[in-house]
């Protein structure tokens, strides 16, 4: 077997199950893409029309999709048009790396075919290949991912990863998911430095491809499976969440060193329809497919976003289209609970469970105010409607009253411009019993070492891990200042994001306090902040 044919069966086995392994009745594209599934159709449709027109969003895995006109197995697929694809660092040639998992997982995002349309048909999507690296390939796949942030004018608004390394394979001496790898430190480089999204096929487990999902600025998404025609389980196939050995992997339990927990969100990625290099349909489970749905709705969002800016909207500004107010919207609007129709779950469309059928409401992300999130469900289940529902009332600043939904993008600190915490101040009371959602995105810093002063990632250069700066956010009273009186909290000490999904007690007046709790690197921290409440009747 060819180095090139191995990377595909390697990419295959890790990142998805083909059909041969799948049990379950057929489940098409469509649901997953619809209301079943993340709901997006409907933002395709009047009155929204979102389908991620002018917006980049970019690819990097072993191998590459194909392409009508330049390859010959695609010959006859005029439905998956990538804007360009590369190898590594270079143009990609014809008839090389052309991969199937690569154009299934590139058909979920942009698919334009009537029955099987991706989630965001009209984005542009730019593809690097990796090739096959006999050792460690992190650094061709650093210079992959650079290469793809770096298109469009660099303005490439998210990367998709559904693909990843071995612990076996990286070089360290015991090597651990501790965020230092450095594909995992380049993700995060490249994250702040290029504004991008990376969202990452969420494969921890046992002897999986576990590099890069213990990263700090990214999204990990784990796949959900159907039940009762919907999608709302964590499929027992998630590598995400105890997986199962690997044949030829180390049987040890991959998991992020110390309390951070790996998964952002839940999207679907069971036994969906997607588009071959040669036009044909084939079936497929796995995060691979969870990781483009995500990808994807980024651009539906960012095109929305843009639309405002171009128009000169009110409560809009560049800071839309910032890679942490994303994140943090994305992951505020999720589903967890069912809403009974009286609004207290905040409209929500679905209870989403883990493999073993517990719901938010049973995890100790609930319960602990020192872990913002579920291990296997991160803050619950991806909806794009939802997510527009949340981006689309615009930015607001602390200094005035704040609607009952919005985000901000802000600084904390410890100077007069940047205070070490703001509050944000909801404009009419809540609802008694009311369930309040508040997430707070931020980034890890990382820097390049960068040995010809080029400020571009060379294969023989590394990072450096400058460490993260500790925010905390309290859910209080309008008039209470000690946060020892908070109603509750998202108060962890190791990741970069805190979330809060708490009732309030009686309705009454209420905020959302940031706080920059300890200094790690820069005395200030640029943070993306989304909110969703509901306003007393």
């Amino acid at each position: 077997m060819s180095q090139r044919q191995m990377a595909k069966r390697l990419v295959w086995w890790f990142g998805g199950i083909s059909l041969s392994l799948i049990t379950v009745p057929a489940i098409a594209l469509v649901n997953s893409v619809g209301e079943a599934g993340i709901d997006a159709r409907r933002l395709h449709q009047e009155p929204y029309n979102l389908t991620g027109r002018k917006i980049a969003i970019g690819q990097v895995e072993i191998g590459r999709p194909g392409r009508f006109g330049l390859d010959k197995a695609s010959a006859n697929n005029l439905v998956v048009k990538v804007a360009q694809l590369f190898f590594r660092d270079g143009p990609a040639r014809p008839n090389d790396l052309v991969d199937g998992h690569a154009t299934n997982v590139a058909s979920v995002m942009i698919s334009t075919d009537k029955y099987l349309t991706g989630v965001a048909p009209d984005a542009m999507l730019f593809s690097s290949a990796v090739g096959m690296v006999r050792r460690s390939g992190q650094p061709q796949e650093c210079l992959a991912s650079q290469t793809v942030a770096l298109q469009n004018g660099e303005d490439v608004r998210a990367t998709n990863f559904s693909f990843g390394e071995s612990l076996v394979q990286d070089p360290r001496p015991n090597a651990v998911l501790d965020g230092n790898a450095l594909l995992t430190q380049c993700v995060d480089w490249s994250a702040s430095v290029h504004d991008v999204l990376y969202v990452i096929a969420g494969n921890q487990g046992r002897g999986g491809i576990p590099i890069p999902t213990d990263n700090f600025n990214g999204v990990n998404v784990a796949n959900s499976t159907q039940v009762d025609g919907k999608f709302v389980k964590v499929d027992f196939s998630n590598l995400g969440s105890d997986a199962g050995l690997i044949v030829g992997r180390s049987p040890e339990t991959e998991s992020n060193v110390g309390a951070r927990r790996s998964i952002s969100l839940v999207a679907p990625g069971t036994n969906l329809e997607m588009i071959n290099p040669d036009g044909t349909m084939t079936r497929a489970t796995g995060t691979s497919f969870s990781a483009p749905h995500v990808t994807a709705s980024v651009a539906l969002l960012q095109e929305y976003g843009d639309r405002q800016l171009r128009t000169q909207q009110a409560n809009w500004s560049l800071d839309s289209r910032r890679h942490e107010v994303t994140k943090a919207v994305l992951m505020n609007s999720a589903d967890k609970i069912e809403d009974a129709g009286d609004g207290l779950r905040l409209g929500m469309t679905r209870t989403v469970v883990t493999q073993n059928n517990r719901s938010w409401l049973d995890s100790d992300a609930y319960s602990d105010r020192s872990i913002p999130l579920d291990n296997q469900l991160g803050t619950g289940h991806l909806n794009v409607m939802r997510a527009y529902e949340q981006f689309s009332p615009g930015q607001w600043n602390p200094e005035s009253p704040v609607p009952a939904v919005g985000w901000d993008y802000r600084t904390v600190g410890t100077t007069d411009a940047a205070p070490r915490y703001r509050d944000y101040v909801f404009e009419q009371p809540l609802q008694g019993g009311s369930f309040v959602a508040a997430t707070l995105a931020w980034d890890r810093k990382v820097t390049l070492q960068d040995q010809n002063q080029n400020k571009l990632f060379e294969v023989e250069e590394t990072f450096a891990d400058q460490g993260l700066n500790n925010l905390d956010i309290y859910l209080m009273r309008a008039e209470d200042n000690d946060t020892g009186n908070s109603i509750w909290s998202s108060v962890s000490q190791v990741d970069s994001t805190e979330h809060i999904f708490h009732a309030v007690p009686e309705t009454g007046r209420y905020k959302i306090r940031v706080v920059y709790r300890d200094r790690a690197n820069d005395p200030s921290q640029p943070y993306a902040l989304a909110w969703w409440t509901l306003p007393a009747r």
